[in-house]
C-alpha cells in the first residue's frame, strides 16, 4: 500500500453542516520523490446540502490538476488564498511538485506561471492531452491507478536532477522548521548566495520572491497556533514571526485569511465536518 503524506498545512478551517468529504494525500515513488511532494485527492458529496467553500493558503509549488468535466491543467503559484465553492458531487486529483522542481520540466522561468492556470496540453502537447484523457477515464476511486499513470508520464520526461532544486528544498525545510527565520538576509546566508542572486533563483525556479515564501510559511505557522488548545498569545506570536507590531501582523493575516487572528481562532473552535 502506498504511504500517505503528512497532515497538510495552510488549509483554512471552515464549518460544515453536512456532506461527505475525502482528502487523501499519497507519497510518490522513490525515483520521483526528488521532483514530487505528493499526490492529492479531494472528493465531496453535497447532494441535498448547501454549497461549501474551501480555502487554502497555498505552498510555493506547481500542481497538475485533473477534474472531471474540466480540461486538465497546470496551476502556478497563487499569491493570495485559493478559494473554491464545492457543490453537488465531485472529485479532483492532483500532483504537487516540490518547490522549484517544476522548473526542469518547464525548461523556462516558473514565474511565467505565477497566478495562472494553463491547459496541460499547452505545455506538453498531444502527450499532455493523452495523459488527461487516460487519467480522467479511470475510476474516480482508483487513486493508485491514477498515480501510476501520472508517474509513468513523468518518468518518460524526467529531467536530470538539478542541484538548485535541492538547495531550494533545503531552504524551504529550514524555513518550515525554524519560525525564527523572518529575514531574506538570513536566508541568503544559509544559501551562501548574495541577496540578488537568491532573488533571481526564486524568480526562475519558484515564481515568487524569497520574502513572499518566508511570509507565507510564517502565516502557516500562525494558522497552526490559532488552532491549538487555549487562547493564543497574539502579541508574542506576532513578534516571534518577525512583526515589529501586532497591527501589521493583523493586517497581513486579515488580508490573506479574510479574518483577524482572533476571529479565525474563534471560528476554528467550532465543530468541523
Amino acid at each position: 500500500m502506498r504511504a500517505k503524506a503528512e497532515k497538510p498545512r495552510g488549509l483554512l478551517r471552515s464549518h460544515s453542516d453536512g456532506g461527505i468529504f475525502r482528502h487523501a494525500r499519497y507519497l510518490p515513488s522513490p525515483d520521483l520523490a526528488f521532483f514530487l511532494e505528493h499526490f492529492w485527492v479531494v472528493a465531496w458529496d453535497l447532494r441535498g446540502q448547501a454549497p461549501v467553500t474551501r480555502e487554502v493558503l497555498n505552498h510555493p509549488c506547481v500542481h497538475f490538476v485533473f477534474e472531471s468535466g474540466c480540461p486538465a491543467r497546470v496551476a502556478g503559484l497563487e499569491r493570495g488564498r485559493f478559494s473554491r465553492t464545492l457543490e453537488g458531487q465531485g472529485q479532483v486529483f492532483g500532483v504537487k511538485f516540490r518547490p522549484g522542481a517544476f522548473r526542469p520540466f518547464l525548461r523556462g522561468p516558473v514565474s511565467q506561471l505565477t497566478g495562472k492556470t494553463l491547459p496541460l496540453e499547452d505545455l506538453f502537447g498531444t502527450a499532455g492531452a493523452a495523459l488527461a484523457d487516460e487519467v480522467q477515464a479511470l475510476d474516480p476511486d482508483a487513486d493508485e491507478a491514477r498515480i501510476q499513470t501520472t508517474e509513468s508520464f513523468l518518468r518518460s520526461r524526467q529531467p536530470e536532477r538539478d542541484d538548485l532544486v535541492a538547495l531550494l528544498n533545503r531552504l524551504v525545510e529550514r524555513i518550515i522548521a525554524d519560525p525564527s527565520i523572518t529575514q531574506v538576509a538570513y536566508l541568503a546566508t544559509l544559501s551562501r548566495l548574495g541577496p540578488r542572486t537568491l532573488q533571481r533563483l526564486f524568480s526562475e525556479y519558484v515564481g515568487l520572491s524569497p520574502k513572499w515564501m518566508i511570509q507565507r510559511y510564517r502565516l502557516h505557522e500562525a494558522l497552526e497556533r490559532a488552532t491549538t488548545h487555549g487562547a493564543p498569545d497574539w502579541p508574542r506570536i506576532a513578534l516571534e514571526l518577525g512583526y515589529f507590531d501586532q497591527a501589521h501582523f493583523i493586517k497581513d493575516f486579515r488580508a490573506l485569511v479574510g479574518r483577524t487572528p482572533v476571529e479565525y481562532a474563534r471560528a476554528s473552535a467550532s465543530p468541523l465536518e
